[in-house]
C-alpha cells in the first residue's frame, strides 16, 4: 500500500463522541488485537471482506443473484433458503454485492487515495463545521501509518482539528510521527496485568504502556485523554481499575481519563463475517455505575485544577 492510498472501511459523519464537536470519523482497517469485546470485528483484518446479512437476504429461491454471479463458486445454496459464502474461495471481486438487490451483501474495506477521503469529508473545511474536525479511527489506525499521516498532514494544511483513536500497539516512530499531527489523542489501556492482557487481547501489553508514558513526555502540549472499556467480569475489578490509575498516576502530562461502558452492539456482525462472538452471555454494565465509577476514579486521579496527583 503506497503512502497515498489506505482501506477504509467506513466514514461516520456527524459523530459526536470522538471529539470536540462534530467530526467526521475515518475508520482505517486492520488491528493486531483480537479483544474479545470487540464491537468492530471488520476492522481486524487489513483485507477487505464479504459480509453476509442472513436476516436481510429474501432467500436464493426468491433471488439467486449473488450464486449466478459468482464465477469462483463461493456463495452457494443453504437448506434454510440462505446461502452460505466460502471464504476461501471468495475473490473479493464485489460482483455478487451489485447484484443483491436486498443489501444482504457488503464488503467492508475500501481502497481510498488522501484525495479521495478528504473529498468525502470536505465539508469538514467548511466555516460552520469550524469548530468540529476529524478523528482517525479503526481498527487501530496505526497500521497504516503511512496513510494515516498523509490524511492528517493534509487536514492540518487546511486548518482542520484532528484526532486520533489508538491502542498504542505499534512501533514508537510510528505514534510519533502521526500523534505528532494531532490535536487530540485518545489512547486506549484496557487491563494492567499483563498475562490477563494477553488472554483477552491477543497480545502483550508492555509496548502499550512504554508508548504512553513516551507520548505523553513527548508532547505535553497536546491533549491527551485515556480511556478503558469497563468489561464485566474481565477488567471491571477495584483491583484492576486502581492498576490503570496507579499507572496513569506515573505520566507526566494527562488530560483525561474515561471508562467506557461494554456493549455488544457489534456482536451480529461477527456471524454476518463468518465467526464466533466471544461474549454472548454479558450484559452491559448500569450506565449509572459506570458513571459513578468515572467520578470516583477521576477524585483519585486529579485535583481540583485538573492535575494527575
Amino acid at each position: 500500500m503506497s503512502r497515498n492510498k489506505g482501506i477504509v472501511f467506513n466514514i461516520q459523519k456527524f459523530s459526536v463522541h470522538d471529539g470536540p464537536s462534530i467530526r467526521d470519523v475515518v475508520f482505517l482497517k486492520g488491528c493486531p488485537m483480537r479483544c474479545i469485546w470487540c464491537s468492530n470485528p471488520e476492522s481486524q483484518n487489513v483485507e477487505s471482506e464479504l459480509a453476509y446479512n442472513p436476516n436481510k437476504c429474501i432467500g436464493w429461491e426468491a433471488c439467486g443473484s449473488c450464486i449466478e454471479r459468482c464465477s469462483q463458486e463461493a456463495v452457494n445454496a443453504r437448506k434454510d433458503g440462505k446461502i452460505a459464502v466460502d471464504r476461501e474461495k471468495c475473490q473479493i471481486c464485489d460482483v455478487c454485492v451489485g447484484g443483491c438487490c436486498a443489501q444482504a451483501l457488503t464488503i467492508f474495506g475500501k481502497e481510498m487515495t488522501v484525495e479521495e477521503v478528504v473529498a468525502a469529508t470536505e465539508n469538514q473545511v467548511s466555516s460552520w463545521r469550524s469548530n468540529g474536525g476529524i478523528t482517525l479511527s479503526g481498527g487501530e489506525p496505526l497500521m497504516q501509518a503511512d496513510f494515516a499521516e498523509e490524511l492528517l498532514r493534509e487536514y492540518k494544511q487546511q486548518g482542520v482539528h484532528t484526532a486520533i483513536e489508538t491502542t498504542g500497539f505499534a512501533l514508537w516512530e510510528d505514534v510519533e510521527r502521526v500523534a505528532g499531527l494531532c490535536n487530540l489523542v485518545f489512547y486506549d489501556i484496557k487491563l494492567l496485568d499483563t498475562a490477563k492482557h494477553k488472554r483477552f487481547t491477543g497480545v502483550d501489553n508492555q509496548i502499550i504502556l512504554d508508548n504512553l508514558m513516551k507520548l505523553s513526555k513527548t508532547y505535553p502540549e497536546k491533549e491527551l485523554i485515556v480511556r478503558t472499556p469497563v468489561i464485566p467480569g474481565i477488567n471491571d475489578s477495584k483491583e484492576d481499575l486502581d492498576q490503570i490509575a496507579n499507572f496513569l498516576k506515573s505520566l507526566p502530562h494527562l488530560s483525561d481519563y474515561e471508562l467506557l461502558p461494554y456493549h455488544a452492539f457489534g456482536s451480529s456482525k461477527y456471524e454476518h463475517l463468518g465467526r464466533k462472538y466471544g461474549l454472548i452471555e454479558v450484559k452491559a454494565p448500569d450506565k449509572i455505575e459506570i458513571q459513578e465509577m468515572n467520578q470516583q476514579i477521576k477524585e483519585k486521579l486529579f485535583d481540583k485544577e485538573g492535575g494527575i496527583k
